[in-house]
């Protein structure tokens, strides 16, 4: 009787991937950014275990957003005291914190929980096209598409 693989936690065995998001749309590299977060491109992918690999992008603020989404996509965030609703603009955010709106972005598509939090600790986002993970030898990362 064959049974289904289902991988174990210390089995997992993690790479490093580069992407640089020059010129790239946000939300196609989000969500393909979020698959390799999640595992989903290797076989070994088992729904409730964090099988997937770190991630990081650098370039954070050359990335494009279609349509006229920097003047009229907001970010909305609240400190739950009356009135303390902020709003900014897609174009505000990615002139003064570009790793931020990447973030937000990526980590919306993924799970919710604790799977989702300990997957989005594996995403490191940078503003220039320099990073501290030299060690970790990286590989550059192809987007499909």
């Amino acid at each position: 009787m064959r049974t289904t693989y289902m991988a174990k936690t210390h089995e997992v065995e993690r790479n490093w991937y580069v992407v640089d998001a020059e010129g790239q749309t946000l939300g196609r590299l989000s969500s393909e950014v979020a698959s390799i977060l999640r595992g989903k491109h290797k076989p070994t992918f088992t729904p409730h275990i964090d099988t997937g690999d770190h991630v990081i992008i650098i370039n954070a603020e050359k990335i494009e957003l279609t349509g006229n989404k920097l003047q009229d996509k907001y970010y909305y965030r609240h400190s739950r005291y009356p009135g303390s609703l902020r709003a900014t603009s897609a174009g505000d955010m990615r002139r003064e914190k570009p790793e931020r709106l990447l973030e937000l972005s990526i980590k919306g598509m993924l799970p919710k929980g604790s799977l989702g939090r300990q997957t989005g600790k594996k995403l490191h986002v940078y503003k220039g096209s320099e990073h501290p993970h030299a060690a970790q030898q990286p590989t550059a990362y192809e987007l499909r598409g």
